[in-house]
């Protein structure tokens, strides 16, 4: 038994090392294109970036099937990536749409997603507006309300002082 199960791993082992030998060996993003975010509302300002263009490399994208036309990929900062930008149409119908890019000198064409949503990604709406923090109006406005607030809380700091006192004297209730 134990020698079958050596003999299986064994084989199994040879043709994975077989497999990888013959894989083309691709490092990071080199043969696509990342589109950021892959899911966006109508109106959205996206960002697509590639390393298949090399070091110093541009392209052209090309996001006409979403209706934004093309764009320009140019090198950046990053380890050899060129990106770009564009911005989805607001009449963008909600779906699934292939973003294009060709590297400038012709030899490479990488293909991304872009999902289009009517409502943003959950974690990708941005802040608007002041922070309301501290008291400020949680009280309300209402004096009357504040009033019979303040006056409940009396009461009942009133009503239980006098049961602790009712008690520390050894009264029944």
């Amino acid at each position: 038994m134990r020698r079958t199960v050596r003999l299986l791993t064994g084989a199994a082992l040879a043709v994975a090392a077989a497999g990888a030998a013959g894989a083309p060996a691709y490092g990071g993003s080199s043969g696509s294109l990342d589109v950021y975010p892959s899911t966006a509302a109508p109106g959205a300002q996206v960002t697509a970036n590639t390393s298949a263009c090399g070091a110093k490399g541009s392209a052209v994208g090309d996001a006409s099937s979403v209706g934004a036309g093309t764009f320009t990929l140019a090198p950046s900062t990053h380890e050899g990536e060129a990106i770009g930008e564009f911005r989805v149409p607001p009449s963008a119908q909600p779906g699934t749409y292939e973003i294009v890019a060709k590297c400038a000198d012709g030899s490479r064409q990488v293909t991304g997603d872009l999902t289009v949503a009517l409502t943003p990604a959950a974690g990708q709406l941005q802040p608007h507006g002041s922070v309301k923090t501290g008291v400020g109006g949680a009280l309300g406005t209402d004096p009357v309300q504040t009033a019979a607030g303040v006056a409940a809380l009396a009461v009942a700091a009133a009503g239980g002082t006098w049961l602790l006192h009712r008690r520390a004297r050894g009264d029944a209730f």
